[in-house]
């Protein structure tokens, strides 16, 4: 594929080895289908021999395994460290940190969502529902809604239904181009604490509202 001398390579800790194969796969995968990356250009533009891909992941399924669960599973890091402050906040902070990990790959994380990479797979599904799973904890824990327990299924249910939406809207602004990232980030913020707010507590007919989420949803 690629056509350009192999960089020079250099002695690394096996983890950051790891790493850097990972970032190469990743940039690689993005630019060009699953089926036109070969390990040779792996390797060659990570200046690694083929064997040592062989060794850290196994074949180029599990590496680009690996690359999708980077890519979908939202690091713990975007919901760390939110400021003490409302939920209305500390949300609209979730949206945007989430954003920043959608526009550093966005081809990549475009073909990953639109499962185009390698066909029905089921165990990129079972890593998309991992990632789901991942993102409901992490809205709940900006909401400050961790300890419900009543309703809590239902609860989870529609978050996840709301990450459908995030996708859908998130094509909108890197496929079409017909909504900006702030236009996003608005739409984002405003329906989640909607969806917490006001729709959760009327599916569910629980009790008083939090506050600061019953003034985000009127």
């Amino acid at each position: 594929m690629s056509t350009e001398p192999a960089p020079q390579r250099r002695r690394l800790e096996p983890d950051q080895r790891r790493s850097q194969i990972l970032a190469v796969a990743r940039r690689l995968f993005g630019r060009a289908s699953y089926s036109s990356v070969s390990t040779t250009d792996i390797a060659r533009e990570a200046g690694v021999a083929r064997a040592l891909i062989n060794h850290y992941f196994g074949s180029k399924r599990e590496l680009y395994l690996e690359v999708v669960r980077q890519m979908v599973v939202v690091p713990g890091s975007v919901a760390q460290h939110l400021p003490r402050t409302t939920a209305e906040e500390r949300v609209s902070i979730l949206v945007d940190r989430w954003l920043d990990v959608v526009d550093r790959d966005k081809e990549l994380w475009l073909s990953v969502i639109g499962s185009e990479a390698i066909g029905r797979d089921e165990d990129i599904e079972r890593i998309v529902l991992e990632s789901d799973e991942i993102a409901t904890d992490n809205v709940l824990l900006a909401a400050m809604m961790t300890d419900v327990t009543e309703g809590r299924e239902e609860l989870r249910a529609m978050i996840r239904a709301f990450g459908s939406m995030l996708k859908a809207a998130s094509r909108e602004w890197l496929v079409r181009g017909t909504l900006s990232r702030g236009d996003l980030h608005v739409m984002l913020t405003q329906s989640a604490l909607h969806l917490l707010g006001t729709v959760y507590p009327a599916v569910c007919r629980l009790g008083p509202v939090p506050r600061d989420l019953e003034a985000a949803g009127s």
